[in-house]
């Protein structure tokens, strides 16, 4: 592959949040907070950080606050100089010159494939970055980044990998792996959701990827039936049949999921704890707790 640069990221953000109910109502999941800043404002960031400015969203009905949040915001910013909150204002302009943005609309929820092949035309014969709206990662360095790392060495589609506990692997996609140096496995199979007996291994798939034009190319291949979605991870299955190689990056860093109702209260509290203005009084409350 001759080109081996990562300049776009597709993030999907066209699913309903029914796990966020009725909070997710009138707003899009992706838009609730962590401390003071949505979830979706983490992910940018870690691909502005991986060294991507051009973020492609993909987008549902009722998304529209995404849109808004990384607009410019004129009035606002003129209110908060007008009250002589500038370095407010700063913030908040700063957000819609973080990135290029563009939006594609996914038309009914037919799968995570299906999503990404709506941005397949902005993308045509480059590799792509995809980050998912639940996972936040806190990192040293941003976990994007660690797999465009070992992209570029290993020239073949790559995700990011977290190991869980045995009992919970019926949650996610896990693989049959082999290492094959620090932290990277070529991987030989994926197993979706498997029940405990039969999980090939407690890693697990994160919703981080690094993906190749041929990786689309099967997706496009897939037949969509009525009731069923297109699921990436039966691109890769197709891939893995065929001979292709795929990688898996075993990340450094604390993932959350922000997806889960628990996940995302243990973000808060952690990033919160970290913060500059609310750090201490949460310790504080949170020690007064016991």
């Amino acid at each position: 592959m001759a080109n081996l640069n990562i300049k776009k990221v597709i993030i999907p953000v066209a699913g309903f949040g029914t796990r966020f109910l009725p909070a997710t109502k009138a707003q899009p999941k992706e838009m609730l907070p962590i401390v003071d800043k949505p979830v979706i404002q983490y992910l940018v960031e870690e691909a502005v950080a991986s060294g991507i400015n051009e973020i492609i969203f993909v987008t549902g009905r009722g998304k529209r606050a995404i849109e808004d949040h990384f607009d410019n915001a004129a009035e606002l910013e003129y209110f908060l100089e007008k009250r002589g909150k500038h370095e407010l204002a700063r913030e908040i302009r700063k957000i819609s010159s973080l990135a290029n943005f563009a939006f594609v609309r996914q038309k009914e929820p037919r799968g995570n494939g299906d999503a990404l092949l709506q941005a397949f035309h902005l993308i045509k014969d480059e590799p792509v970055a995809v980050l998912f709206g639940d996972d936040v990662v806190y990192s040293k360095t941003p976990c994007l980044k660690q797999l465009i790392v070992a992209f570029k060495k290993y020239k073949a589609p790559i995700f990011a990998l977290e190991r869980v506990p045995m009992e919970q692997v019926y949650k996610y996609g896990i693989v049959n792996a082999k290492k094959v140096a620090t932290r990277t496995y070529r991987i030989n199979a994926v197993v979706e959701k498997p029940a405990v007996k039969d999980a090939p291994s407690d890693l697990s798939i994160v919703g981080k990827y690094i993906l190749t034009p041929d990786v689309f190319y099967e997706l496009s291949r897939l037949e969509y039936k009525s009731g069923k979605e297109l699921e990436l991870t039966e691109a890769f299955k197709k891939m893995l049949k065929h001979g292709k190689k795929i990688y898996g990056y075993e990340f450094e860093g604390t993932r959350y999921d922000c997806g889960d109702k628990l996940g995302l209260l243990k973000a808060v509290v952690d990033f919160g704890l970290r913060h500059p203005d609310v750090g201490k009084g949460l310790r504080e409350h949170l020690y007064n707790l016991h």
